[in-house]
């Protein structure tokens, strides 16, 4: 054996004991890429189910909303008719207590003409 062929091995045996630390952080990096594709899988097959469930509960409140809009305008409706029912009895009582206290005045203001205190001067 020569010297080259020697230096030959030993340059060889470097190459080998370098391919080996390599190889090393790469099977580490197939292992993260095999879990990284099991996560998008489970990742995959759990949203499914989720965006069903969100998708039901988007519906069941917008029907819940729809139910309160209903709600809501009913209201407005009853409000409106007891403003008119208030306008109502306001004008229909409202016209004669006027006219009977502008009386009860103008008698207690007769009564005092026809009969002024003593004690006044």
């Amino acid at each position: 054996m020569t010297g080259g062929d020697i230096a030959g091995l030993i340059a060889a045996g470097v190459f080998a004991v370098l391919v080996a630390f390599l190889a090393i952080p790469l099977i580490k990096l197939g292992r993260v890429f095999d879990e990284t594709t099991s996560a998008i899988r489970d990742l995959s097959q759990n949203v499914t189910p989720l965006l069903e469930e969100t998708t039901s509960t988007v519906a069941q409140t917008n029907h819940q909303l729809a139910t309160i809009d209903t709600i809501t305008t009913n209201v407005a409706e009853v409000t409106g008719n007891v403003s008119a029912l208030i306008a109502l009895f306001a004008a229909t009582v409202g016209g004669p207590l006027i006219k009977l206290a502008g009386f009860s005045a103008a008698v207690r203001a007769a009564l005092r003409v026809s009969n002024p205190r003593r004690g006044r001067k």
